[in-house]
């Protein structure tokens, strides 16, 4: 495989991620139970809008404060419209929080809809701990790779068969060492050739 083509690989795999994380986060930011909802509780109940200031950008915060004035007026009329008042603030504060983030709005999710895996970050950062949090993502990543380990292994035992039968070898290869380059890349490693990038060979 040649520089040119690890390198657009790699490229792809990282924007893919990029890609995805807005709607991955909008499972967390957008739910009834996550921190900015949190946060517009807190604010609500304190009758001081600066616990949500840090969730938006400069230019939306405008709209929040005067949101949170409408909001605090109304809440206090009776139990309904106090509801009202209160989904109409946290609409607008996490509508106007996607949109800093570039990512579209579908309206609030209950609090299950957040992703396992943020709500054991959560967790972890509450309990200032991320032991709990290494061993629950190592276990996956471990999964991950034995999965494809294993396809490579059983591929390979019948890649002279056939044309055919090497392509799927060559395929599963192929997915295990991109699943590898970018795990290693996103923690931070060097990179598969050290010795030839540091030469300035093209890695091949």
């Amino acid at each position: 495989m040649t520089r040119t083509r690890y390198e657009f690989i790699f490229i792809t795999t990282v924007i893919s991620f990029v890609l995805l994380s807005p709607s991955m986060l909008s499972a967390h930011c957008d739910t009834m139970g996550g921190p900015v909802i949190a946060d517009a509780r807190n604010a609500l109940k304190a009758g001081d809008v600066t616990p949500v200031l840090k969730w938006l950008k400069p230019e939306h915060e405008p709209e929040v404060r005067a949101a949170f004035t409408k909001t605090m007026k109304v809440r206090t009329q009776s139990s309904e419209a106090r509801e009202l008042a209160d989904n109409y603030f946290f609409e607008t504060l996490v509508r106007l929080h996607r949109a800093g983030e570039g990512a579209p709005y579908s309206g609030l999710k209950p609090e299950e809809a957040a992703e396992p895996i943020i709500l054991e970050t959560d967790k972890a950062l509450e309990a200032g701990f991320v032991d709990s949090l290494v061993n629950l993502l190592g276990e996956d990543v471990a999964r991950g790779i034995r999965q494809r380990f294993a396809r490579v292994l059983e591929a390979r035992k019948h890649a002279q068969e056939s044309v055919a039968a090497g392509r799927e070898y060559v395929e599963a290869y192929i997915k295990l060492s991109h699943y590898i380059e970018a795990l290693h890349a996103a923690a931070g490693g060097k990179g598969l050739h050290p010795q030839a990038e540091s030469a300035g060979e093209p890695a091949n």
